[in-house]
């Protein structure tokens, strides 16, 4: 399948390196084509991969993947282009992180809207699904770096476009069993709002290898 990845930071490239070694055709998109640190990711990631603009991206890739930072998010995906979106299923992973007061940061939008939910009002014919937002980037592409089961979410509207996440994330080691659907895409404000709690385990603990399982 040919994916797009768009963001040239740790994350997207921990993501596409995966895609890559499951044997996706994988397009990393930035601002501009020839950007540096995709580049050097298509050199050292193998004839798979490469690299354009969002909107080469965007245009290549039968799934999408937002792994821009979360409060430059929407001007990416304008960027890429509703054409270039419209019908894709498009999984984000972002979390709209304000760092503009210091540490920690906070969350905008929150409470009663998500960037989940503003990404699906401003590209209506795109089949948002938010998920592996709640972990590590590792933990995304390797969930086994944490021990015992342990819970990945998802949200959307769309139960065909969460269907195929759900594939994706059995193709990343999650098992079905641990994979929990929050239902319509308003969820994704719960799960981008984990994130102050989860930035304060990561400083409990020291690593950023853990997660969550939800008990019954």
């Amino acid at each position: 399948m040919n994916v797009a990845v768009l963001g040239t930071g740790v994350v997207g490239q921990t993501l596409a390196t995966k895609l890559v070694s499951l044997g996706h055709a994988v397009t990393m998109g930035s601002r501009q084509s020839g950007n540096e640190k995709a580049a050097a990711w298509v050199a050292s990631a193998g004839d798979l991969a490469s690299e354009g603009s969002f909107a080469d991206a965007a245009s290549s890739g039968a799934l999408v993947v937002n792994a821009t930072s979360g409060m430059a998010s929407l001007d990416a995906l304008v960027a890429a282009g509703a054409q270039n979106l419209a019908g894709k299923v498009l999984v984000d992973v972002a979390n709209p992180l304000d760092f503009s007061q210091g540490m920690p940061p906070t969350l905008n939008p929150c409470n009663t809207d998500s960037l989940g939910e503003r990404i699906q009002r401003a590209f209506p014919e795109t089949r948002v699904v938010k998920s592996l937002n709640t972990v590590n980037c590792n933990v995304m592409v390797n969930p086994a770096l944490v021990g015992g089961s342990h819970t990945m979410f998802m949200a959307g509207n769309d139960d065909t476009a969460k269907a195929d996440v759900r594939a994706l994330l059995e193709s990343f080691g999650w098992p079905a069993d641990d994979v929990m659907d929050l239902g319509d895409i308003t969820a994704a404000r719960g799960l981008e709002m984990y994130l102050p709690l989860w930035l304060r385990l990561w400083g409990a603990t020291g690593t950023g290898h853990f997660n969550v399982k939800v008990v019954l």
